[in-house]
């Protein structure tokens, strides 16, 4: 299992599964990241936290935690 935390700066990966519960689930969702959505990794803060993401072409920064939970492929 990958998840979008370990997708490398500049490649793009595409969402199979989230993963987490209730709000924190909902929230993910509401952000245009659901099953099949195709996600391009921009770059990543100096100290690693949070991602800069590529979703349904406009930019997005959500917390590696939050990342963690998105499994790509």
């Amino acid at each position: 299992m990958k998840t979008l935390n370990e997708v490398k700066i500049g490649d793009s990966a595409k969402v199979i599964k989230l993963h987490g519960e209730g709000a924190t689930k909902r929230r993910i969702m509401d952000m245009g990241i659901t099953k099949g959505t195709d996600i391009k990794v921009i770059k990543v803060a100096p100290l690693g936290d949070p991602l800069e993401l590529n979703v349904r072409g406009y930019s997005l920064s959500i917390r590696k935690s939050d990342a963690s939970l998105i499994e790509v492929e």
